[in-house]
């Protein structure tokens, strides 16, 4: 029974002190403000009461100062006495202020190294979260880079994205009258499987209009304007393309985004919004005028920061 209860006991603790670690860094930095206020506060108080000292210093200065002044206890109390009198009461005087405040100071430093703890818990976590990204993201390159050498950028394509190749059958018929059924080769794709960056430009969006056209045209300029602001600085952060098309920023697209290097090639070195994507029969009618509305998906090459 004893050892039962002892085992729970272990595993409670063991469970609070794996959120009390969660949440350090919250409590941490909670703790550093409540700290800079109450030293705040204290600071405050404490002076308050330093009218007192000084008043206390300044009537013994005087009275040191009477002393070494009066010419019937210039034998008994010399220059001498006077300048050590003084230097006591600068020193006794020092002393107080400091034990008044201490306290403030004291807990000013630990609120500050309270909140620096923060931050360097969060470094320490963000660090490691891009290095496992980053891990993840090269091993996928990787896979797509050898499915592409051994298939085929099709065959990369179509494993990403779920496209299906299927055959149909249409039915033409010529002026004559006569009836021609030929097959022809349709590709399908799910559209669950597009990126997390993926947006839908529709009448929702400010810089949608009803005519396909125009559509077409602002999308591919936007992305031509994209490719030239890529290769003239060197970044793109994709919070700078969703501003570009009207769409709202996010917190992943502060740090992802493409990165040109021709000579050492992290990515695609271009940006694609994958408006003419064949395999995506979506894209398709709307590059050819049937849909006025899209569904962009992003090539981003990961988190700029990590590929630098």
């Amino acid at each position: 029974m004893k050892s039962k209860i002892m085992t729970k006991l272990t595993t409670v603790m063991g469970k609070t002190g794996l959120v009390l670690k969660k949440h350090s860094p919250e409590i941490f930095i909670t703790a550093g403000i409540i700290g800079t206020v109450a030293s705040a506060v204290i600071a405050c108080k404490a002076t308050t009461k330093i009218s007192g000292i000084l008043d206390d210093a300044k009537a013994q200065l005087d009275t040191i100062h009477d002393c070494a002044e009066d010419k019937d206890m210039a034998e008994k109390y010399t220059e001498s006495d006077a300048k050590k009198d003084t230097t006591i009461v600068y020193v006794q005087t020092g002393v107080k202020l400091a034990k008044l405040y201490a306290p403030a100071v004291i807990l000013g430093a630990l609120s500050i190294a309270s909140i620096i703890t923060s931050n360097g818990i969060l470094q320490k976590r963000n660090a490691a979260l891009a290095a496992a990204y980053m891990t993840v993201d090269k091993s996928f390159k990787e896979y797509r880079s050898r499915v592409k050498e051994r298939f085929g950028e099709n065959v990369d394509r179509e494993l990403r994205y779920d496209v299906k190749a299927e055959t149909v059958k249409a039915v033409s018929t010529d002026e004559d009258g006569n009836v021609t059924e030929t097959e022809i080769t349709t590709y399908t794709g799910d559209p669950n499987l597009y990126s997390d960056y993926a947006r839908i430009f529709d009448e929702t969006n400010p810089a949608w209009e009803k005519d396909s056209e125009y559509n077409l045209y602002f999308l591919k300029a936007q992305q031509e304007y994209a490719n030239n602001l890529l290769k003239s600085r060197g970044y793109l952060f994709l919070n700078e393309v969703y501003t570009m098309l009207g769409f709202p920023i996010t917190k992943a697209g502060q740090v992802v985004g493409w990165l040109y290097r021709p000579d050492e090639p992290t990515g695609d070195n271009y940006v694609d919004f994958g408006i003419f994507n064949i395999h995506n029969q979506k894209a398709c009618d709307f590059v050819n005028g049937y849909e006025r509305s899209i569904i962009l998906d992003f090539n981003v090459d990961g988190n700029i920061y990590d590929l630098m």
